[in-house]
This record gives C-alpha cells, sequence and structure tokens, in this order.
C-alpha cells in the first residue's frame, strides 16, 4: 500500500540526484531533498517493521532502509564535505544485497507490475554498483552515472510509483 508513497520520492530524488551529478543542481540545494526522503523512507521501513507478521514484512523494511541510509548519507557527505569513498563502499553493499531481491521479484512476477518491480530492483542494483565505481574506485563514469540515475529515478521509480498511486497498475 505504501509502495507507491515510497516510488514517488525515491523517484525524486533519484532523478534531483542525477541533475545534480550533471551539475544542475548546487551541492547545497540537493541536501534537502535527501534529508527529506531519508526521513519518508524511514518511517515507511518503520511502518513495515512494526507491521510485519512474516518475514516478507520485515524483508520489506530492510530493503527500504537500504535507500533512507543511502539518501541519508549523501545528505550528510553534503553537509559536512566528505569526499564519499565510505558511500561508494556501502553502495557496493546494497548492490550485492538487492541482487537477491531482483531475482526474487522476476522469480514470484505475476503481472506487468511485478515483472517492473523485478527490472527496478536488477536496474538498483546496477545503480548501486555505479556508485561504487564512480566514489570508490574514481572510475570517470560521472556522466553515465548521472544519467542512469536520472533514468532510474523516473522508469523504476517516479512512473510505477504515480501508476500504483492512481491505482492504475493493479
Amino acid at each position: 500500500m505504501l509502495l507507491g508513497l515510497a516510488l514517488l520520492y525515491v523517484g525524486a530524488v533519484l532523478s534531483l540526484n542525477g541533475l545534480w551529478l550533471a551539475e544542475r543542481i548546487a551541492d547545497r540545494e540537493i541536501t534537502l531533498i535527501n534529508l527529506v526522503v531519508a526521513g519518508i523512507s524511514f518511517l515507511i521501513a518503520l511502518h513495515a517493521a512494526v507491521l510485519a507478521d512474516s518475514i516478507d514484512g520485515v524483508r520489506t523494511a530492510a530493503m527500504t532502509l537500504l535507500f533512507a541510509i543511502t539518501y541519508l548519507w549523501v545528505a550528510y557527505n553534503r553537509i559536512t564535505g566528505c569526499d564519499g569513498r565510505g558511500l561508494g563502499w556501502f553502495s557496493l553493499f546494497v548492490a550485492v544485497t538487492v541482487t537477491p531481491m531482483a531475482i526474487l521479484s522476476f522469480a514470484q512476477a505475476n503481472s506487468v507490475m511485478t515483472y517492473w518491480l523485478g527490472f527496478s530492483w536488477a536496474s538498483w542494483a546496477v545503480l548501486w554498483l555505479l556508485y561504487f565505481c564512480l566514489l570508490t574506485l574514481n572510475k570517470p563514469i560521472l556522466k553515465l552515472t548521472a544519467g542512469f540515475t536520472v533514468f532510474c529515478g523516473i522508469f523504476t521509480a517516479w512512473m510505477p510509483g504515480m501508476l500504483l498511486l492512481f491505482d492504475v497498475a493493479n
């Protein structure tokens, strides 16, 4: 039920973070959306954890917290001026952690939306891997990462979020 809400704001933050990487938004401006979406994601994860009555609910909370921590870390780095290597290593951890989620989503898919979610998890795994390569390995992939971040924001989060919120995806 809260998936549409979460995806809407993940779409916003990913799209804006991609524009920030493409130097279309200033460092100081990007902090606010990352803090807000970290908070929203944390509250959704807390809600899922408190109401969890199965491993599915706990898994939802755990996966949502990966997003919340990522956005909080981006904001922290902008506030403190950290170089991002720690976030890069965390991104590798997340990329490895969400890969089974993509596999599970595809294995259980039975509708267009559930296949889309499998595609989304796979895309997010690649995206977090790109951040590891950019921030920790210092690979020259800034433009690629910026573009893929915007792509993911639109096609893996904002669009499905809107479809869910307007009850078009069921």
